[in-house]
């Protein structure tokens, strides 16, 4: 874990909102204004997101640190 990049809370809080949308993913972040379109973004060049069309969705890595370090399943 102190290997892995640190997230600030504001992009914790896109990583859990992108796992709730589920295979919806989130909208395009700048088309839709989103607040969170920063962490999106920054989500996406870590590997924890990925842009496909017209929404960002939550890649297997993602998803080990949303269970990791959100949801801390043991």
């Amino acid at each position: 874990m102190w290997n892995e990049p640190y997230l600030e809370t504001c992009c914790r809080s896109a990583l859990h909102r992108l796992l709730l949308c589920g295979g919806a993913g989130r909208p395009d972040a700048h088309r839709a204004e989103l607040k969170d379109a920063r962490c999106l973004e920054r989500l996406e060049q870590l590997g924890f997101a990925v842009h496909v069309g017209d929404h960002f969705a939550l890649t297997p890595a993602g998803r080990a640190r949303h269970d990791r370090e959100i949801r801390k399943v043991a």
